[in-house]
């Protein structure tokens, strides 16, 4: 009985030195990633924050929320605040919604489908010079639109530097996201349980049923995500703007980037790192707002 005891204590221990070898062999694996995380992020964001709180770099006097004061109360940021967010509400939903459509018509089986996949996923590999290139001669005061337009009897319009720029912008954000959300889409579809599908159909349950009692419940966590992708990169147009447009567009399409990049070449660092601050709070209640939705359906997904 006791060399069964002793057999067993040497077991445990021998189990519990390769637990700590393992864990320490994965620590050290982890450092150079949470030491570039620390450098490139962390440590930045940290910097942001100090500077959001000071009267300029150079004084370095502490001036609590005043900083942030002056940003929310500038016409500007109010204006790019303004914007931003409008363009996030139409422009996320509509390409999550269509990408999702895309990927439903994709998994059909249509003729032609590689090919269809190929031409939506192709923006992807266009530069953004090329996309800005294009867009210019579409949506110029003498673009391809305007003359398509004009046979129509439409009297044509400088749509940059018009209300409807706005609309051009979200129009480029879709044709460039649209076919990487659409092959998100189509991945979750896979993978969902066919079984399920085939007893669904069985009961005689058509297809708008079987999307929305099934399909949607598996889509939860796709969807999530392609709306934070989607979300994410509705903040980075500023790329494409700026190249159309350049530091000061017109007012409808004037971003939350294009005032941080204006202030950084003004060096007025604090407001700058005011305003990115309070961008990020907002970013994060959104995203945590997603995940606690995400959360609660694949909870009732489990039961």
């Amino acid at each position: 009985m006791s060399n069964t005891n002793t057999k067993a204590k040497k077991t445990r221990q021998k189990y519990s030195k390769h637990q700590l070898r393992a864990k320490w062999g994965s620590t050290i694996f982890l450092i150079p990633s949470v030491a570039g995380c620390a450098l490139f992020f962390f440590v930045p964001y940290l910097v942001v924050i100090y500077y959001s709180v000071l009267d300029n770099p150079f004084g370095k006097n502490f001036v609590g929320i005043y900083n942030y004061k002056n940003v929310i109360m500038n016409s500007a940021f109010q204006t790019a605040v303004k914007n931003t967010g409008m363009f996030s509400l139409i422009a996320v939903p509509l390409a999550v919604l269509l990408s999702l459509l895309l990927a439903l018509l994709l998994d059909n089986k249509i003729p032609l489908r590689t090919q269809f996949r190929t031409f939506l996923l192709s923006p992807m590999m266009v530069p953004v010079a090329s996309i800005v290139l294009i867009w210019q001669v579409l949506f110029d005061q003498n673009g391809a639109v305007n003359v398509v337009l004009s046979k129509f009897g439409v009297t044509g319009v400088d749509w940059l530097k018009s209300d409807l720029a706005i609309v051009v912008i979200v129009i480029l954000f879709l044709w460039k996201n649209i076919g990487y959300n659409m092959i998100l889409f189509m991945a979750a579809l896979s993978s969902v349980p066919q079984d399920i599908i085939e007893v669904a159909r069985l009961e005689s349950a058509g297809r708008v049923k079987i999307f929305f009692m099934i399909k949607l419940r598996y889509l939860v966590s796709t969807i999530v995500f392609v709306t934070i992708m989607s979300l994410i990169n509705s903040f980075k147009i500023f790329r494409e703007i700026y190249l159309l447009t350049t530091d000061y567009p017109y007012a409808s399409i004037y971003m939350l980037q294009h005032f941080m990049n204006n202030k950084f070449k003004s060096l007025d660092y604090q407001m700058l790192s005011a305003g990115a601050v309070l961008m990020s709070i907002v970013m994060v209640v959104i995203i945590v707002v997603l995940f606690k939705a995400e959360e609660h359906f694949s909870k009732d997904l489990d039961g």
